[in-house]
């Protein structure tokens, strides 16, 4: 079993995503023990009334009971389609009886519903892109709790005050149609720089930079040329030469990617791998993914995290504990990856064998300081949409 010894939260399930839903498959071995008291001693075990649970890390250790559990848990952007949540909703219900409401909410739309509805909050939490967090946390929206396994998270990826924790991460990647590619005769890429072949570019996208896939895309970009996040001079020198050959800015690119009319675009590598395995439009062997070195090799992938912090004087906070410790356990960062999304821990497990090859994670991936894109964000975002040659920016 891959549970955490100390608190294990459920019996081990694996909660596999199929085509977009939940499928449940059961296995052996569990983290609570078998019937009777949890392997801390703390609860029950017996599905009855009276069940408790200790939660938290270190001075946070406290203990939830049954009494403390609502109906239903409002946690922002926790929404079934998107980050393999459908399996970690489904485990959760079924762990402690109290389903996720399905929010179906971008980072941005959770902090400005943060926003306009403080000091009268309905979410327990907020959940999503990690620098988004961060600006909750700065607002002064969040409030300090470390769960069980936040001494497991890489301190680039928390706060050492405890209000913002990653659960998992996202790479940049390059998705192609590898059919495409053998009609036009060209080889796969590795690099950026072979997204400048005219054959590549004439069909080439990147999202917009509003959205977090295109802005990490363009980081991506822009450092595997030297820029850094006071220069973008390297990114909009590409995009240029790109964009001579018809490479453009466009949202919502699965759908023309699997029509064929996309056959190269950069997004998360989540989104590339749902495709391949998940998706009914096109078959997994069209698809490729590959984590992008810079043109000499080396780093040409940003490694964007996401995570939650606990909101201030939100409802329900004991429950909250509960879904952020569940969270963190081994066994449900194993099913992000099992739904293609690479924990936050996920040098304590074993990638699926559908991802990319670690190589390639190691030889390309670079880490952004949050904080400091922070601060530059949003000059960043103004300066990409007034300046980039492509069509679409503004999308």
């Amino acid at each position: 079993m891959t549970g955490d010894s100390s608190n294990g939260p459920f019996s081990r399930r694996r909660f596999l995503l199929a085509n977009g839903a939940a499928a449940t498959v059961g296995l052996a071995g569990c983290l609570g023990g078998d019937e009777g008291d949890d392997e801390d001693g703390t609860g029950s075990g017996d599905g009855g009334e009276g069940r408790s649970w200790e939660v938290g890390h270190d001075e946070y250790r406290t203990t939830v009971t049954e009494d403390d559990l609502p109906e239903e848990l409002f946690i922002y952007a926790v929404q079934t389609g998107w980050s393999n949540w459908d399996a970690v909703m489904a485990a959760f219900e079924e762990e402690y009886g109290v389903p996720l409401h399905d929010d179906q909410r971008t980072s941005g739309e959770a902090l400005s519903n943060i926003r306009a509805n403080a000091g009268n909050q309905d979410y327990s939490a907020y959940n999503g892109f990690y620098p988004t967090g961060l600006q909750a946390w700065d607002d002064g929206f969040t409030t300090d709790y470390k769960p069980e396994g936040w001494d497991r998270v890489p301190d680039d990826f928390k706060t050492d005050d405890g209000h913002v924790t990653a659960t998992r991460q996202m790479t940049i990647a390059i998705n192609y149609r590898k059919d495409i590619y053998e009609e036009r005769g060209i080889d796969e890429p590795e690099t950026w720089e072979d997204l400048k072949q005219p054959e590549i570019a004439q069909d080439l996208a990147i999202n917009v930079p509003g959205a977090g896939a295109g802005l990490n895309a363009m980081l991506s970009i822009n450092h595997a040329y030297g820029g850094d996040l006071d220069n973008l001079d390297p990114l909009f020198d590409y995009l240029e030469e790109i964009g001579e050959s018809g490479a453009r800015h466009q949202r919502n690119l699965d759908r023309q990617f699997t029509a064929g009319e996309v056959s190269t675009y950069a997004e998360f590598d989540f989104g590339g791998l749902s495709t391949k395995y998940n998706s009914d439009d096109i078959p997994e062997e069209d698809v490729g993914v590959v984590i992008p070195q810079a043109p000499g090799g080396g780093e040409g992938a940003v490694a964007a995290p996401y995570g939650y912090a606990m909101l201030d004087d939100a409802p329900n906070p004991e429950a909250c504990k509960l879904f952020m410790d569940f969270v963190l356990s081994l066994d449900v960062q194993q099913l992000f990856f099992d739904g293609f999304v690479r924990p936050i821990r996920a040098d304590e497990l074993d990638a699926p064998d559908e991802f990319p090859p670690d190589e390639q994670y190691e030889a390309a991936t670079f880490e952004i300081d949050q904080v400091e894109l922070l601060e530059k964000q949003q000059d960043i975002v103004s300066e990409i949409i007034e300046r980039s040659p492509l069509p679409g920016v503004e999308a």
